[in-house]
């Protein structure tokens, strides 16, 4: 039934015609008379009833809830709230001096320009500069810098930097002297929002006894925030045909999840998954994209200029590609005539040197290598 809701002087007129329909006699109901303000005080009473009401209604339902309400709402189901995601990327270590080797251990911290923003080494044991044995990444002497992978430490949305304002070393590393990135960070994510949690409740309702792809794709969703993944059936990890078989690929955001979520992962779908078949959970591969364009300037435009804000630009689209999505040679030249107006003329598109669409299948990414920008 719904709740038909008055405000203070809709009560008052209502009580006032049912007070008036029952007297035999003209009653006084101007203001200041003693009858008016009895009815003033009743309707009080009443608008705070009517609140109290709103309050325990909106509390019993998932769809009105809301904060801490909703968690206890949906706690009943053993549904919790995703926390915060952080965010990652990679920094460039640089010294002046290389004649000798150096090393930049797991832990190190790096902040913005600003102090606002820290974030620290990760290990990835992938990373050509990677050693197990000083639990680092080695600057060999001769070489100039090093890119590592970093997280952020405080994880949310406000981790996702722009290009460049990583400047700062948490504290000094023998041998380092400088440190930048050279593209923004992505993935970090506030805690799950309100709607987004009653969004996964229906998924959770809906993929309840079922053993489908949605069933699936929601234990994933479950792990972690900002996860973007596909599912490919009846195909082995190579990409044969292999009945009764699934592979699921999953990305953070970085191109290169860690064992720990791929594990995490692992153990959702094990929950799900139907009977008699078997699975496998993998890391995406990464295609690199080295792009190579031509740009002209139109007349008061600074050819320079344009140049790092077309690279941005191009940059910033690829790295956003998700699983399975190609990139298009045309959208490269679409890409750099809306990064600026002052760009009159773009030429000589290449992707990995050719000429061709570089296409991704589900269980790949298209990550940015090389912007050369001319």
């Amino acid at each position: 039934m719904l709740l038909q809701l008055q405000n203070f002087n809709t009560l008052v007129q209502t009580m006032a015609a049912t007070v008036q329909s029952a007297a035999t006699q003209l009653l006084d109901l101007t203001v200041g008379s003693t009858l008016r303000a009895v009815l003033e005080a009743s309707a009080s009473i009443g608008l705070w009833m009517q609140w109290l009401i709103l309050q325990v209604l909106q509390t019993t339902r998932a769809a009105t809830s809301v904060g801490s309400d909703l968690d206890s709402w949906m706690a009943d189901f053993s549904l919790v709230r995703l926390p915060a995601s952080a965010s990652v990327g990679s920094v460039l270590f640089s010294r002046f001096t290389t004649t000798q080797a150096a090393l930049v251990p797991v832990g190190t911290l790096v902040r913005t320009a600003d102090g606002t923003q820290s974030f620290v080494v990760s290990a990835v044991p992938t990373n050509p500069a990677w050693s197990a044995a000083q639990n680092g990444y080695v600057i060999a002497a001769g070489v100039a810098s090093v890119s590592v992978p970093v997280v952020a430490v405080v994880a949310g949305a406000a981790g996702n930097v722009q290009a460049g304002v990583v400047t700062l070393l948490g504290s000094a590393i023998p041998g380092v002297d400088t440190v930048t990135n050279a593209a923004p960070f992505q993935g970090g994510l506030d805690a799950e929002s309100d709607p987004a949690f009653r969004a996964r409740f229906q998924a959770y309702i809906n993929s309840r006894s079922l053993a489908t792809p949605s069933a699936v794709g929601y234990a994933i969703a479950s792990v972690q925030q900002g996860l973007d993944y596909t599912i490919q059936e009846n195909v082995s990890p190579a990409g044969l045909s292999t009945m009764g078989n699934f592979v699921v690929t999953v990305d953070d955001g970085s191109g290169s999840p860690s064992t720990t979520l791929l594990a995490a992962v692992t153990g959702a779908i094990d929950a799900v998954r139907p009977v008699g078949t078997t699975y496998a959970v993998q890391p995406p591969g990464v295609l690199t994209a080295n792009i190579s364009l031509g740009i002209t300037a139109a007349a008061n435009s600074q050819l320079a200029v344009l140049v790092g804000t077309v690279g941005a630009a191009i940059t910033s689209y690829v790295d956003a590609l998700k699983l399975g999505q190609s990139l298009p040679l045309s959208r490269i030249v679409q890409l750099a005539y809306d990064a600026d107006p002052g760009v009159s003329n773009v030429s000589g598109v290449t992707i990995n040197g050719g000429t061709s669409d570089l296409l991704a299948s589900p269980a790949q990414l298209v990550k940015a290598g090389t912007v050369a920008v001319g």
